[in-house]
């Protein structure tokens, strides 16, 4: 495997670019607890392990050369996102955000949620899959190795993905009390929430 420290930089560069993926565990970071935080972040790495093993096996060859199935994940992840945006600035309409902080009523969203957020937030982004198709291959050599080079470019990224989100997720714990005020409750809430709905029409527009 050639370059696998320039991979091991360029990957990083890449991760703690802002995505879909940030903007969730931003916000359930800071509208629920750091616990929630890690959850989604759980759900992302699940996902990302699932788009390597898809990757090795040639699966997401077959999605992105297949304008059917890539349109069928591209909207399906548009609209996933759509509603998270959609969530988000409704919560702020309709709940105050110091008592919906504190509330049971918050937490009710459990691991589950939390979970399937990050989970389908990067499984149902077909970014995710050409991403894996173009870059990893650059940094993987040809021939019977092969296989084991990709799955290790993947895991590999997986790896900094985790440790990108957990300093990620401390540090906006270590700032919580400002954090946690209503108004910026209100203000993740509401950036969060057009963001989402903006990366979700920007997935469904873009052309295949």
């Amino acid at each position: 495997m050639g370059n696998y420290f320039l991979f091991i930089f360029m990957a990083f560069m890449l991760i703690i670019l802002p995505g879909p993926d940030t903007a969730v565990i931003t916000k359930n970071t800071i509208t629920k607890r750091k616990s929630a935080g890690l959850q989604t972040t759980a759900g992302t790495l699940v996902a990302l392990l699932i788009h390597t093993t898809a990757a090795v096996f040639g699966l997401s060859a077959l999605i992105v050369k297949s304008a059917f199935l890539f349109s069928i994940l591209k909207y399906a992840g548009a609209v996933y996102l759509i509603y998270l945006g959609c969530k988000s600035i409704l919560f702020i309409i309709k709940k105050q955000p110091q008592a919906a902080a504190n509330s049971e009523q918050v937490n009710k969203y459990g691991k589950e949620s939390n979970f399937r957020q990050g989970f389908l937030t990067n499984l149902l982004n077909p970014k995710v899959a050409v991403f894996f198709l173009t870059f990893l291959p650059q940094f993987a050599g040809k021939g019977d190795h092969a296989f084991f080079e990709f799955l290790t470019l993947g895991l590999t990224y997986t790896l900094l993905t985790l440790i990108w989100f957990f300093f990620y997720i401390y540090l906006i714990h270590f700032i919580s009390d400002f954090m946690k005020k209503p108004s910026t409750i209100k203000a993740v809430e509401g950036v969060t929430g057009g963001v989402l709905i903006l990366f979700g029409l920007k997935l469904a527009l873009e052309k295949n």
